[in-house]
């Protein structure tokens, strides 16, 4: 390689195999320099991986705002949205489960799961999860508050639902993930979100843009979503930090901040006798 190698690294395990840790510390070795999306993300890399921590820089996730492409019509019902490919450990049964705590609420909310069942699970499991979910739902007794959209949606169709949406959940089981899109995407159109204590959720929920839940913990979810549905000025106040947070990553944002760093990247190019990652000298 005659040119600089950047490399994302849009996952970094704490208990990796010996060859997951084997692989990524030689990736990094072989990089000029390794973006992670997250403090968390780097902050694993550099304390559980023998890596150079000056390779490494932190850019965030982008999203853009979604904007609804025709005049969204209100029906006055909260609508509690999850959207994303859905499997296990989606965690959408604790949702579920915690619609108990708001199916008395006036007017009666909504809880919307958006997505297709992911290509591999549908593969191997058809559409069981899909299918216990119903019956979990109809069994707490929250079946009509429970609707699955599960046609693929287009970035319009997708836009005017999130536009639409009162609260965003991500409830998902694993405690590794240090990036996710959909949260940013929830930031990114300004809706507070209820999250399970992931890494990038702790990350970018800590400046009050949303509340954070324990895993597998349908009761905590329900509290939660019953706050901000009852309370206006936390909605609100949550809401306002969302947006604030929502330039920070903007695609336009996150573009700028890697065109910064291939430029120097490629000005260090210049440097007479560097040594390129493969072992080449300029």
């Amino acid at each position: 390689m005659r040119v600089p190698i950047i490399v994302v690294a849009h996952t970094v395990l704490s208990t990796p195999s010996a060859h997951q840790r084997e692989v990524l510390e030689r990736v990094v070795e072989l990089a000029d320099a390794v973006v992670t999306m997250t403090i968390a993300a780097r902050d694993r890399l550099v304390l559980g991986y023998r890596v150079d921590p000056t390779k490494i820089v932190v850019i965030p996730h982008g999203a853009d705002a979604r904007v609804p492409s025709r005049r969204v019509v209100d029906d006055g019902r909260p609508l509690v949205l999850t959207w994303g490919l859905l499997g296990p450990g989606k965690g959408i049964e604790w949702v579920v489960d915690g619609l108990r705590r708001i199916r008395r609420l006036v007017p009666r909310p909504r809880y919307v799961v958006a997505g297709q069942t992911h290509p591999r699970v549908r593969l191997h499991q058809g559409e069981q999860y899909r299918l216990r979910l119903g019956l979990r739902a109809k069994a707490g007794g929250v079946s009509d508050l429970v609707s699955f959209a599960g046609a693929y949606l287009d970035d319009n169709a997708l836009g005017d639902l999130v536009s639409r949406a009162s609260v965003v959940v991500l409830p998902y089981d694993s405690r590794e993930q240090v990036t996710s899109g959909v949260l940013v995407e929830a930031i990114a159109a300004g809706k507070p979100v209820i999250a399970t204590k992931f890494p990038h959720a702790v990350e970018l929920l800590a400046s009050g843009a949303g509340i954070l839940v324990p895993h597998h913990d349908g009761a905590a979810i329900g509290e939660a979503l019953h706050r901000l549905l009852t309370d206006p000025d936390l909605h609100r106040r949550m809401s306002d930090e969302a947006r604030r947070l929502a330039p920070a990553v903007s695609w336009s944002t996150v573009a700028a901040t890697y065109r910064a760093l291939a430029d120097r990247l490629l000005g260090d190019m210049d440097r007479p006798g560097r040594l390129l990652a493969s072992g080449a000298t300029v």
